[in-house]
C-alpha cells in the first residue's frame, strides 16, 4: 500500500511538473488582458513581446489568433477570447487552454486590431516559442529565423535556450542567433565584439548581410570589426564559390560524358559521323517517361524504382534503332563521310517527327524519385540528390564499358578493327557485325543517357539536339576513340564552361570554349589522348 501511494504521488508530481502552475497560467491570463487596454498598435505590440518572453507554449493559440485577426474583446467584461465565425455570431474558446466558452453576438465583440508591422512581431514571437520545441528541426528553424529577424527581445529567451540546449548543432545555432540579437541591442562594446567573431566564424551570405547593416550603422571598433568580419567572409565565399563552380563543372561533365560516351565508340571504331546520336538519347527519355505512365496508372508503389526499369528498357530501345539505322543506311555509305553525315542528319528529322506526331510537341512529365529529390550542403556547397546520382551513374557507365573493350572478346574484336580493319579482317573478325552490334552499343549508351538527362531537363523532340554539339566536342578534344580521353574532356568543357558562365555568360562561354578548342586542334590534331587506328592506315 506504502509503495502504491508512493508511485501515485511522483505521477502526480510528474504531472503537476508537466503543466503550468496556477501562479504562472494567472500571470499569462494577466499579460493577455492587457490586450483589452492597449490604445494603440505599440501597446499591443509591447503585450506580445511580454508574452512571447513567457516562453510558455501555451500563449502560441492567442498569438496565432491576433495574427490572423481572430483575438476578441468581450465588451461586458473585457474578457479575451478567440474566436470563430459561427454565422449569426462567434463561437468564443479560451484563449490558453481552448475550451469552447459561451457565444456571442459580433456586436458584443470588438475585434483587436493588426497591422504589418505587429504580424512581423507576432511571429517573431511565434518563433521564439518554438525554441523549447521536442523537434531538433523545429528548434533550428526557429533560430533561423531569429537570426534573420535580429531583436534585442530575444536575447533573454535565447539565453535561457542556450543554457538548456544539449544538441550542438542547435546549441550553435542558438549562439548565433544571440550574437545577431546583440548586434541591434545597446548591449556594451564588448559584447557587440564578442558576436561579431561568432557572426564571422558562421560565414555565410546571411552572416554577410548582417555584417554588412551593422558596419553601415556602427563606429569606432564596432565598425573596423565589423570591416574586418566582412572581408573575411568575402574571401571565405570566393574559395567556396569557386568550389561551387567546380562542382558544378563536375555535374555538367557528367552529362556530357553520359551524352558523348556513345559517339566516342561509334566515331571512334566506325568513323561514322552520326548526326542522329542526340535522337538515340531522346529514345531513351521518351522510354522513361512511357515507363513511368505505366508505373503511375498500373503500379504507383514501384514509382522509385521506375529509373531502374527504364534503364535497360532505354538501351535495348536505342540499340534496336541504332541497329537498324546501321544495318538499313549506314552500311551502304562507309568510306563517304559527307553522305553519311547528311543521311544520319535526315533519320534525325524523321525520329523527331515521329516523336512529335505519338507524343505531341509539347514537353513530357518526368518525375524525380524519391531518392534522387531534394539536396543538402557542404560547407557553402549547395549539392542536389539528381546531380550527385548521375555523376555516379555515369563513371559506373565509363567503367562498365572500359571493361567490356578492355576485358572481353567482342571488346578485343573491336579495338582490333579500331586499330587495322584490314588485318582484323584478315583474321577471321566479321567487320560488318562488329560494325553493326558497335554502333548498336553506341546508340544504347546514349539511350541509357537520356533515361539520366530526364531527371534534369525537359524531356521534348528537341532534348537530343543541345547534346549533339557538345558531343562531338568533348570527343574530338579527348582524342577520337579513346574512352579515357572522352572522360577527361567531358569534365575539362564542362568546368571550363562554368567558371567562363559568370563572366562570358553561356552562350558566349559556350562560342569562347569552341575557339579554344579549335585552337588546340591546331595544335594537337587528334586530341588529348591521340588512338592509334585509322589515322594510320591512311
Amino acid at each position: 500500500m506504502i509503495l502504491l501511494r508512493v508511485i501515485g504521488l511522483m505521477m502526480l508530481l510528474t504531472m503537476a511538473s508537466l503543466l503550468p502552475s496556477g501562479a504562472a497560467e494567472g500571470d499569462l491570463r494577466a499579460t493577455i488582458a492587457k490586450f483589452a487596454t492597449a490604445a494603440n498598435f505599440s501597446a499591443t505590440e509591447a503585450v506580445v513581446r511580454e508574452l512571447a518572453a513567457s516562453g510558455d507554449a501555451s500563449v502560441e493559440r492567442a498569438l496565432s489568433a491576433l495574427a490572423d485577426g481572430n483575438l476578441y474583446i468581450r465588451k461586458a467584461d473585457s474578457q479575451i477570447f478567440v474566436g470563430k465565425d459561427a454565422g449569426d455570431g462567434i463561437e468564443l474558446l479560451d484563449p490558453l487552454s481552448g475550451e469552447k466558452a459561451a457565444d456571442a453576438a459580433k456586436v458584443d465583440l470588438a475585434k483587436i486590431k493588426v497591422n504589418n508591422g505587429l504580424r512581423r512581431t507576432i511571429r517573431d514571437a511565434l518563433g521564439t516559442l518554438t525554441l523549447r520545441a521536442k523537434d531538433p528541426a523545429v528548434r533550428l528553424a526557429a533560430a533561423a529565423t531569429m537570426f534573420r529577424a535580429p531583436d534585442a527581445a530575444n536575447i533573454e529567451p535565447l539565453d535561457a535556450a542556450i543554457a538548456a540546449e544539449i544538441d550542438p548543432a542547435v546549441k550553435a545555432m542558438f549562439e548565433q542567433a544571440r550574437a545577431a540579437s546583440v548586434l541591434v541591442s545597446d548591449k556594451p562594446e564588448a559584447d557587440k565584439l564578442a558576436a561579431i567573431s561568432v557572426i564571422a566564424a558562421r560565414g555565410d551570405r546571411d552572416a554577410l548581410s548582417l555584417l554588412t547593416s551593422v558596419e553601415a550603422g556602427a563606429q569606432g571598433a564596432v565598425k573596423d570589426a565589423a570591416a574586418a568580419a566582412i572581408g573575411y567572409i568575402n574571401s571565405t565565399l570566393a574559395l567556396w564559390d569557386a568550389g561551387q563552380n567546380i562542382w558544378y563543372g563536375i555535374s555538367l561533365g557528367s552529362v556530357l560524358l553520359l551524352a558523348a560516351i556513345g559517339l566516342a565508340i561509334t566515331f571512334g571504331v566506325m568513323g561514322v559521323i552520326n548526326m542522329a546520336h542526340g535522337e538515340m538519347v531522346m529514345l531513351g527519355a521518351y522510354t522513361t517517361f512511357v515507363v513511368q505512365q505505366v508505373i503511375r496508372t498500373s503500379f504507383p508503389a514501384l514509382f522509385d524504382w521506375s529509373l531502374v526499369i527504364a534503364l535497360p528498357l532505354a538501351f535495348l530501345v536505342a540499340a534496336l534503332v541504332g541497329l537498324a539505322i546501321e544495318r538499313g543506311i549506314i552500311r551502304f555509305l562507309y568510306g563517304r563521310p559527307l553522305e553519311t553525315l547528311l543521311a544520319t542528319w535526315g533519320v534525325s528529322l524523321i525520329l523527331q517527327q515521329a516523336v512529335r506526331t505519338i507524343f505531341g510537341p509539347t514537353n513530357q512529365e518526368v518525375g524525380n524519385p524519391s531518392w534522387m529529390s531534394g539536396s543538402f550542403d557542404i560547407g557553402q556547397l549547395a549539392i542536389t540528390w539528381n546531380r550527385l546520382w548521375i555523376l555516379v551513374f555515369a563513371l559506373v557507365v565509363f567503367a562498365v564499358l572500359l571493361y567490356v573493350m578492355k576485358r572481353t572478346p567482342w571488346g578485343l574484336q573491336m579495338r582490333a578493327v579500331t586499330a587495322n580493319r584490314r588485318m582484323a579482317a584478315s583474321m577471321g573478325i566479321k567487320t560488318p557485325w562488329v560494325d553493326a552490334l558497335t554502333f548498336a552499343l553506341g546508340s544504347g549508351i546514349a539511350g541509357i543517357a537520356g533515361v539520366a538527362l530526364s531527371q534534369i531537363d525537359n524531356v521534348s523532340p528537341n532534348l537530343g539536339r543541345g547534346y549533339i554539339i557538345d558531343s562531338f566536342m568533348v570527343v574530338v578534344f579527348g582524342g577520337v576513340g579513346n574512352l579515357w580521353g572522352t572522360l577527361v574532356g567531358a569534365f575539362s568543357l564542362g568546368i571550363v564552361n562554368k567558371f567562363l558562365e559568370p563572366y562570358a555568360g553561356a552562350v558566349l562561354g559556350k562560342i569562347v570554349v569552341l575557339v579554344l578548342i579549335i585552337l588546340f586542334i591546331q595544335k594537337r590534331p587528334r586530341g588529348l589522348f591521340a588512338l592509334k587506328g585509322r589515322a594510320v592506315e591512311a
